[in-house]
């Protein structure tokens, strides 16, 4: 089939200019500056009044998480699902392995679980313990195409490593050419909070976010870029929340290290107050990080304007409110995580964009662009040019919404996000060359 997509501007990390898109056979066949013929084409989508967008990539997501309280409330295909409404085409998950259970083997059973996923859909391979083979198994996972690892500082009784197999992973993946992606938290010190503040009484969820103070994130950055710098291997930090952690980041970019930053819409527009409260109305906010002060929210928009920080991803692993409730009278049993897959795209053009906090260029980046040239997606996504697939996002700037947990398309009976009023979303979103919104 051949689609042509005219009089939309097309939006790319570094242009912006009027044209039409003739895509065939799943991939951008041909981008033309003057009217292509609408009767030679199977569909025409018309974008006047339109951006196009490469489809968004979300490098940071948890479809069908287990947990004490059951699996994350979205499966493969309903996040998958409720991305493609928001304008992402391209997930990158995680594999989580079993206890003396192989990287590969762990890699084909989520590969079936992920079959469903109506987007593209690819992974970070999560070394959780070292054993004699997991060099072997890393370099085998390599081969298969999927390199990036990821490693956790907390969580050392379930998947965190201790420093020593830390350094082993990271020597491991440099040299067999990858990047590591880490969790950066100080495990222990968290551990010992939790349970101190637990056994004084104090259980309700605002005790998750003061257990996990900004310092335990900003030393763990610091740590996890010394020992990348002593393996010579590029590290990739998550949901960096903690103004403190990009002050490292920043140091070390500047010394020539290879190392990237994410952070996650809800770093950016959320902020501590939302603790303060009963038990319903905070619960649904306990995530790992938890949410900081309105002064790191600052920090973060300046990250991301200056380039400390390369990507936005969401770290979506939404919970029923239901599953919420097991930690009533202990937040240390509140699974962690929250929803956002569907609204990554639509708050950073809303409140980056059109505050003047980032460049529609920058946008295009920090959503899709960069994750595709660090995770080795790129040329063929993240990218609008002829040759690219045609992952597109066609993008009403002017289109108004209030999210609501009534209408978005995830699975799960809340939303953190519910009552912030949106401008600008997607009016169709093309994946491999067909529309699917």
């Amino acid at each position: 089939m051949k689609l042509l997509i005219k009089n939309g501007v097309i939006i790319t990390e570094s242009d912006q200019y009027q044209a039409d898109i003739i895509v065939s056979g799943g991939r951008i066949h041909e981008i033309r500056k003057e009217a292509a013929t609408s009767e030679l084409f199977d569909q025409v989508v018309e974008a006047n009044g339109c951006y196009i967008f490469p489809g968004g990539i979300d490098p940071h997501v948890h479809m069908h998480l287990p947990s004490p309280a059951g699996f994350s409330s979205d499966d493969f295909f309903s996040g998958s699902h409720a991305a493609l409404f928001g304008g992402t085409t391209t997930l990158i998950d995680f594999v989580t392995p079993c206890r003396g259970q192989s990287l590969t083997e762990a890699l084909d059973r989520r590969l079936e679980e992920a079959s469903s996923a109506l987007t593209h859909c690819t992974f970070h391979i999560s070394p959780i313990e070292w054993r004699d083979s997991t060099k072997d198994e890393i370099s085998k996972c390599i081969d298969r195409g999927f390199k990036s690892f990821k490693v956790y500082m907390a969580y050392k009784q379930t998947v965190g490593l201790n420093d020593d197999h830390l350094l082993k992973v990271m020597q491991a993946v440099a040299q067999a050419g990858g990047l590591v992606v880490i969790h950066c938290e100080m495990g222990d010190e968290i551990e010992v909070l939790r349970n101190q503040y637990v056994a004084n009484g104090n259980t309700e969820p605002i005790y998750h976010a003061l257990s996990r103070p900004g310092h335990t994130e900003s030393e763990a950055v610091k740590r996890a870029i010394e020992l990348a710098d002593q393996a010579l291997c590029p590290l990739y930090i998550v949901h960096v929340s903690a103004k403190e952690s990009l002050e490292h980041i920043r140091t070390a970019q500047q010394q020539g290290q290879r190392v990237y930053a994410e952070t996650c819409p809800q770093y950016l527009l959320l902020d501590d107050r939302k603790y303060d409260g009963p038990f319903e109305q905070t619960a649904p906010y306990v995530l790992s990080p938890p949410l900081r002060k309105p002064a790191d929210k600052e920090a973060l928009w300046q990250a991301l304007s200056d380039g400390t920080i390369q990507t936005v991803g969401t770290d979506h692993c939404p919970f029923m409110f239901s599953q919420k409730a097991v930690g009533r009278d202990d937040f240390r049993k509140i699974p962690n995580g929250v929803g956002g897959v569907e609204h990554r795209l639509a708050l950073l053009f809303t409140y980056g964009v059109l505050q003047n906090r980032i460049t529609l260029n920058q946008f295009i980046k920090l959503t899709s662009t960069n994750a595709a040239t660090i995770f080795g997606l790129f040329p063929a996504k993240g990218n609008v040019s002829a040759g690219a697939d045609a992952d597109l996002v066609i993008w009403n700037p002017v289109t108004q919404c209030t999210i609501s947990a009534t209408s978005h398309h995830q699975n799960c009976d809340t939303n953190i996000y519910a009552g912030i009023a949106v401008e600008g979303f997607p009016e169709y979103v093309i994946k491999d060359g067909q529309l699917v919104v």
